[in-house]
């Protein structure tokens, strides 16, 4: 895939593009996706991806700090392996924003990127006009010369699968339903950093993860079975992994939320390395127990159905 601006020649003389912000590129980005490349086949034209780098609301409300289901490097990363020709990335600005979505689809799509096809996502619009629907769309494709289809929604279950799906089920720690909708384990990438060090005298060390994004979602709080990559030692590896999202409150450390990672058949100094976290399931709620031992004897519990759940995965 090749990565485009605006400010950039063109690499076709024409495309069909689809356009969205992809957080996740989950199945139904990828449904959407696979829909323009096989349109853009037909007719023999380049295919387009129009994103943005950064969320639009970010843009417009300072405050705002969006739940991202991927960073922009992983979302780029997993748009190249969509296998779309190209992708433009746009930055998005209050004079973007300012853009009727005839003015975008004009002096943008039309204009700059030479779309011959606009491929409209099933719930998508844009523009400042945001009341302009697909009906209207059409009517400004027509005039700028420039086709308009509708794309079909990928369901599962009876649900259309989107970003927001998704986060709700990461929110509810439904990481099961969420691989389903991404296609992939959701994963949190990040740096192991200083922690409490209570997990070594209970006989489970744990690598506290920073992630890389404050704007990355993490899922709700409680214990996962989860898969722990990164170089671990000199050579990049990939091991079970025991995590506990919450607060530690057998411990009683307070009330800022730690991801402290136990890796199973590991020893080894994790500090300063990068790991990824892929979720395949959670446990159980985070609760605290009357001492140490009753913790102990849970992790234990934990520990074994970990061995069990990622033994099938």
């Amino acid at each position: 895939m090749r990565f485009l601006t605006l400010a950039d020649e063109l690499p076709y003389a024409s495309c069909v593009a689809t356009i969205g912000f992809f957080d996740g590129v989950h199945r139904g980005h990828q449904f959407l996706i696979h829909q323009v490349m096989r349109c853009a086949a037909e007719r023999g034209l380049a295919s387009l991806l129009v994103t943005f780098r950064r969320h639009p609301r970010q843009v417009m409300q300072a405050a705002y700090q969006p739940q991202l289901l991927s960073t922009f490097e992983e979302k780029c990363s997993l748009l190249s392996a969509t296998g779309a020709d190209c992708c433009a990335t746009l930055d998005f600005s209050r004079e973007l924003a300012a853009m009727s979505a005839r003015q975008f689809m004009e002096e943008v799509l039309k204009d700059r990127l030479s779309v011959r096809v606009l491929v409209i996502g099933y719930d998508h619009r844009f523009g400042h006009d945001r009341t302009a629907g697909f009906a209207d769309y059409v009517n400004y494709g027509r005039e700028l010369g420039m086709e308009v289809l509708h794309a079909e929604p990928f369901s599962l279950g009876g649900v259309n699968v989107s970003s927001s799906v998704v986060r709700a089920c990461l929110r509810e720690g439904e990481v099961g339903m969420a691989t389903r909708c991404l296609g992939r384990p959701y994963a949190l990438s990040g740096v192991v950093v200083n922690g409490f060090h209570e997990g070594h005298g209970l006989g489970y060390p744990t690598a506290n993860l920073q992630p890389d994004d404050a704007c990355k979602l993490v899922p709700k709080g409680g214990v996962y079975a989860v898969w722990a990559s990164g170089h671990m030692d000199e050579r990049r590896q990939r091991g079970l992994g025991m995590l506990n999202i919450g607060t530690r409150p057998t411990l009683d450390n307070g009330d800022v939320q730690s991801i402290e990672v136990h890796l199973l058949d590991f020893q080894g100094d994790l500090y300063g390395r990068r790991l990824t976290l892929e979720f395949v399931s959670r446990l159980r709620d985070e609760r605290k127990f009357r001492n140490k031992g009753e913790l102990t004897h849970q992790l234990r519990m934990d520990e074994q159905a970990v061995r069990e759940l990622l033994s099938e995965h």
